[in-house]
């Protein structure tokens, strides 16, 4: 999808889970120790842990050639389907509109339109530990066939989507919705996919659910 040119390629991950724990754990009480102490090279060390924990990448284990590990988080990708007692130009002007999404996205608190393309998007964390934000751009569209969307990089989870839209007789329209999503890198980020992954799903589908009732009644209750 949407790739940006200035972004190079991520960090090759070449420590395991253990490790990055320990790592990340002994680095923050070294930071901490260097802050209290005075010492650049506390802080500097310390940083350095953190980093190779919080990452996966360790420079000093590339240059001695060990072996690349697979990355842990992994892309998280939704696929659900439903039809609507709605002719299939009436739903595609629906979903084009972004700023609709909320009315029947429960997981979304609030989408803004940038302009015709780009949209700043903000979700509520399962579970009512807050919300995340981002932005996103709109990457192919065909008009009342499907839209597809990417975040734009620096997205707190990095996501996609796209939504096809078929007619299928009598005024009825088959909608198909795909969205992927992927936690940031990181030990935290595979606590946040592996807490989260199951949630989101649940979430996302009755989503699609709601649109049907909302399309139909203009309810989503």
């Amino acid at each position: 999808m949407n790739t940006n040119s200035s972004v190079g390629p991520k960090p090759s991950v070449n420590v395991d889970v253990p490790e990055r724990l320990i790592s990340v754990f002994a680095g923050g009480c070294l930071f901490l120790n260097g802050i209290s102490k005075g010492s650049l090279l506390k802080m500097g060390l310390g940083g350095y842990l953190i980093y190779r924990g919080a990452v996966g990448h360790c420079p000093l284990y590339s240059a001695i050639g060990k072996p690349h590990l697979p990355d842990p988080v992994k892309n998280i990708n939704i696929r659900t389907t439903v039809q609507v007692n709605r002719p299939r130009h009436e739903v595609y002007a629906f979903w084009r509109k972004l700023e609709n999404l909320p009315l029947f996205m429960r997981h979304l608190k609030e989408v803004k339109q940038k302009d015709d393309r780009t949209s700043h998007w903000e979700a509520f964390v399962p579970g009512g530990l807050g919300t995340i934000q981002w932005d996103a751009v709109i990457v192919e569209e065909n008009e009342n066939s499907f839209i597809g969307w990417n975040s734009l990089p620096g997205a707190t989870i990095e996501n996609a989507g796209k939504v096809e839209f078929r007619e299928i007789g009598d005024g009825w329209t088959e909608v198909h919705a795909i969205i992927t999503y992927r936690a940031p890198l990181g030990i935290a980020g595979q606590s946040v996919s592996s807490l989260f992954t199951p949630l989101f799903e649940k979430l996302v589908r009755q989503d699609i659910k709601d649109f049907k009732r909302y399309i139909e009644t203009g309810t989503n209750s």
